[in-house]
């Protein structure tokens, strides 16, 4: 309820805009020819609407990237109807082609979404579960140095790349998995390269 009573459960993508993390900072960080790091507002919740704290802190955590594996999933299911369509009315061919990379790329950018937001760093998901993995008095140190996330994060960003490529690798991997399953389906790119 915590959404919908805020205004948040819309489809309106101006609610979801954080003034610095949608605007500032990608316009500071692209002016400067680094690497582009944003977000939007963070989902409201009240954690006193929790029955068991620990238990709902994790699935509300994970309920993002739970819903980034099913679009990945239905961008996948989507390709084969696509090609039924084009069977069906070859006028649509060439517009059937584009929406089958379209649901490609989503299913590329929904795994690598979620193995993204499963990196245990503050303030992304991952680490409302690690630090459950956490014994308390580490877990106490990490939550405390979770306002620095925002830094640490960007430092893996900028200069441990290849700490983040191998961490998005299984990412990498599933889409492959996923879209060599419907590789009959697509239909060929109808514009020169």
């Amino acid at each position: 309820m915590t959404a919908y009573q805020l205004g948040r459960l819309t489809w309106n993508p101006l609610k979801h805009i954080d003034p610095f993390m949608s605007v500032l900072l990608p316009t500071l960080l692209a002016l400067a020819h680094l690497p582009i790091l944003g977000g939007a507002k963070p989902v409201p919740v009240n954690p006193r609407n929790y029955r068991n704290f620990k238990r709902a802190d994790i699935a509300v955590s994970l309920a993002g990237i739970v819903m980034n594996l099913f679009l990945a999933v239905a961008c996948t299911l989507v390709i084969p109807l696509t090609y039924g369509v084009a069977q069906l009315l070859p006028a649509t061919i060439n517009a059937m082609a584009i929406v089958q990379q379209m649901l490609v790329i989503g299913i590329l950018i929904n795994l690598q979404l979620a193995a993204f937001n499963l990196l245990p760093i503050p303030p992304l998901d991952g680490s409302h579960v690690f630090k459950y993995i956490l014994p308390p008095g580490w877990a106490l140190a990490y939550s405390r140095v979770g306002g620095y996330g925002l830094v640490v994060l960007y430092a893996v960003l900028f200069v441990g790349s290849g700490l983040l490529i191998w961490w998005l690798t299984p990412a990498f991997l599933l889409a492959d998995l996923l879209r060599n399953a419907v590789k009959l389906f697509l239909l060929p790119w109808p514009y020169p390269a």
